[in-house]
């Protein structure tokens, strides 16, 4: 443990604790089955990259869960910027986590909700132009047996501590050491990674599966769709074919905390990136040093043109 792993500090129930001694009850129902909801984040020069977004379908997920935990968006922030201050980051890795608390006994929730809250931090490098990306290369990917679960069984909206899904398809990796994995319906139509979403560029047109499937609207999803519209870059969100993807141009996976990061082959097929995914890159580079470093005032879930 390094020294700076050893003085981490996350928020846990509303106090701020060591990392080595933060913990819940083992009769925390998001422990015992999952029942929290939670969002990844990521944060430039202090400040979370599109919180509004992020707070709203944390929000959309609790109330599919039913959860009215009563807590304001003020309230999760203002314990995110104490997590980050108490560790001295401003760039950084977030995970807020809101399980339903203790209830022990029963697999049907109570009306009553006594919110448990959860803030970890961790160091990453700085973003914006120039900046060095998370992962050591470009993704290897691999379409997996897993399927995507229904959206009539689970929405895929919601983020939940229940991630054995993602956990299977990752777990087939093993076998060829891919760095994603490729996750199809239920009907074979490609969806998303087990912790990403995919574009490829086909005829110079930037493809996405559509939302209408077993797909998370991604907050980086979102806005690299926004910079290509504003680009002029034809797009095209639809249903797509294991053999679309491997037969693309180029592709790429996005997340809060990869941003960008090409593809470099699908199944063993080389892909690799190319000048739409440089392009898009950059433009997003671009757009969150504007928006994190140079001090620009910008709306929250605004892309500038």
């Amino acid at each position: 443990m390094s020294d700076d792993d050893a003085t981490r500090r996350y928020h846990v129930d509303g106090d701020l604790v060591p990392a080595d001694e933060a913990s819940i009850p083992v009769t925390d129902r998001g422990f015992l089955y999952g029942d929290a909801a939670f969002e990844t984040l990521r944060t430039y020069g202090g400040d979370v990259f599109h919180w509004d977004a992020h707070a709203d379908r944390l929000a959309e997920t609790c109330d599919v869960l039913g959860m009215d935990h009563g807590l304001s968006d003020a309230d999760l922030r203002a314990r995110i910027d104490e997590t980050l201050a108490a560790n001295n980051l401003s760039d950084a890795y977030v995970r807020l986590s809101i399980t339903r608390g203790s209830q022990p006994g029963r697999l049907t929730p109570a009306e009553d909700v006594d919110p448990r809250v959860v803030v970890i931090v961790e160091p990453l490098p700085r973003g914006g132009r120039g900046s060095d990306p998370v992962w050591d290369g470009p993704a290897t990917v691999q379409t997996v047996r897993t399927r995507r679960i229904p959206d009539r069984a689970i929405p895929a909206r919601a983020k939940t501590h229940n991630y054995l899904n993602g956990i299977l398809a990752r777990l087939e990796l093993r076998v060829t050491g891919a760095d994603e994995a490729l996750m199809l319906d239920s009907d074979g139509y490609v969806t998303e990674g087990a912790t990403s979403n995919l574009f490829f560029i086909d005829d110079n047109a930037l493809c996405t599966p559509s939302l209408d499937g077993p797909v998370l609207p991604g907050i980086t999803r979102r806005v690299v769709l926004d910079l290509a519209r504003q680009e002029g870059i034809p797009i095209r969100e639809r249903r797509f074919t294991p053999d679309d993807v491997r037969g693309a141009n180029e592709a790429f996976l996005t997340n809060s905390t990869w941003e960008l990061r090409p593809i470099e082959t699908v199944d063993g097929i080389t892909v690799g990136d190319g000048p739409v995914t440089k392009l898009l890159s950059r433009l997003y580079d671009d757009y969150v040093e504007r928006r994190h470093y140079e001090n620009e005032s910008l709306d929250d879930d605004t892309v500038p043109e």
